[in-house]
C-alpha cells in the first residue's frame, strides 16, 4: 500500500494505491489521518481510486479512521469507490454510511465550500 496525501485549503486528500488488507498498512493509514489531525486539517478524503482490493481488516480501518475524525468533529468521506472496492462497501452497507464522490476533485470542491 502507498499513501500520498496532499492539502487543499481547509480540506486534506489521502490517495492510496494497492491492497487494503492488513498490518502494517492499516496502521500507516490511521497515523496519516492523526498527521493530518495534527496540522488541524478536520476535513480529510480517502482517495480510494487506486485501491485493488479490500478486505475485513481494510474495511475495519476505514471506519477506524472514520471514528478518528468525527469524534474530533471534522468531516470524513470517500472518493473513487469503484470495482471490487465498492462491491465490498456495498455488500457490508457501508456505501450508504459514508459520503461518496466520484473523484477528490468532487470531494474538495464539495467540503471546501463547508
Amino acid at each position: 500500500m502507498k499513501f500520498k496525501d496532499k492539502t487543499y485549503g481547509d480540506v486534506g486528500v489521502i490517495t492510496l494505491k494497492g491492497k487494503l488488507m492488513g498490518r502494517p498498512e492499516t496502521d500507516e493509514l490511521h497515523d496519516e489521518i492523526k498527521a493530518m489531525q495534527g496540522a488541524k486539517i478536520q476535513k480529510i478524503v480517502l482517495d480510494l481510486e487506486g485501491v485493488q482490493w479490500i478486505n475485513s481488516v481494510g474495511v475495519g480501518a476505514i471506519m477506524r479512521c472514520y471514528a478518528s475524525v468525527k469524534n474530533s468533529d471534522g468531516t470524513f468521506a470517500l472518493a473513487g469507490v469503484a470495482g471490487k472496492v465498492s462491491s465490498i462497501l456495498v455488500i457490508t452497507q457501508l456505501s450508504n454510511f459514508f459520503k461518496t464522490y466520484v473523484d477528490s476533485k468532487e470531494a474538495i470542491a464539495d467540503l471546501k465550500s463547508d
